[in-house]
């Protein structure tokens, strides 16, 4: 962003916002920035895009402000399959709204042998809503927020839930978080394999990359890097 002269900043959710001309510019800067970090796309170090589909669709429809475009679901699946065949992505969060059960079916279908499709506004971390997905085949993993569902009890029911179907489970941090690392060691003690916390910004995104790290050192030899093999999905 620097090189490209771009405006650039941290939002509440602990991850960069950039000015950029088009959504598929941020997936491209993200492909050179590997690139230029010495890695091969696709390889030490994949994409995973957090769609949040809710904050600009309802109703079936989508707005994309930046890109000037409007479209139905169909056209949303498009899209993001499109960027599918072109990047390194290996997870992709929301693509559609929490609203376009349709949608998300059909997603699903389309990608979901190749790629990790993550409910988060579609799931709510409910148990419930884990297992009518699971039903529909509408994702193949979870977004799990302690503080979304109100207790680390149904927390820990809606991972069993999505663990039974040989989901993915991702313990994650939430907009307006504290310096407190609980989910760190959730994440630990579940197994979950995978955990989201935010970029490396700001203390409260930090102390959970640091806790994460202390735990690693004090499990010594039995600790494991999950790696590719967290996602439910295999490498082709």
């Amino acid at each position: 962003m620097r090189d490209a002269g771009k405006l650039h900043g941290v939002a509440d959710e602990g991850g960069w916002w950039p000015e950029f001309a088009s959504n598929e510019e941020a997936i491209e800067t993200l492909t050179r920035a590997i690139e230029r970090a010495g890695f091969t796309p696709g390889d030490e170090v994949a994409i995973s895009l957090d769609i949040a589909a809710s904050e600009f669709g309802a109703g079936g429809r989508y707005r994309l402000g930046l890109d000037g475009k409007s479209m139905d679901s169909d056209g949303m699946c498009e899209l993001v399959l499109g960027w599918l065949q072109r990047y390194a992505i290996v997870s992709v969060e929301d693509p559609l709204a929490e609203d376009d059960r349709e949608g998300m079916m059909r997603f699903t279908a389309a990608a979901g042998g190749k790629v990790q499709i993550i409910g988060d506004d579609y799931l709510t971390t409910s148990a419930e809503r884990v297992k009518s997905a699971i039903a529909d085949r509408a994702c193949n993993a979870v977004l799990l927020k302690p503080n979304q569902c109100g207790t680390v009890t149904e927390t820990r029911a809606a991972l069993v839930a999505a663990k039974a179907a040989g989901w993915g489970c991702i313990v994650s941090a939430r907009s307006g978080e504290t310096e407190d690392v609980s989910i760190v060691h959730l994440a630990t003690g579940w197994n979950a394999g995978q955990l989201k916390v935010g970029s490396f910004a700001r203390s409260e995104r930090m102390v959970k990359w640091n806790e994460a790290l202390r735990i690693e050192e004090m499990l010594g030899p039995d600790a494991r890097f999950a790696g590719r093999g967290a996602l439910p999905i295999k490498k082709s």
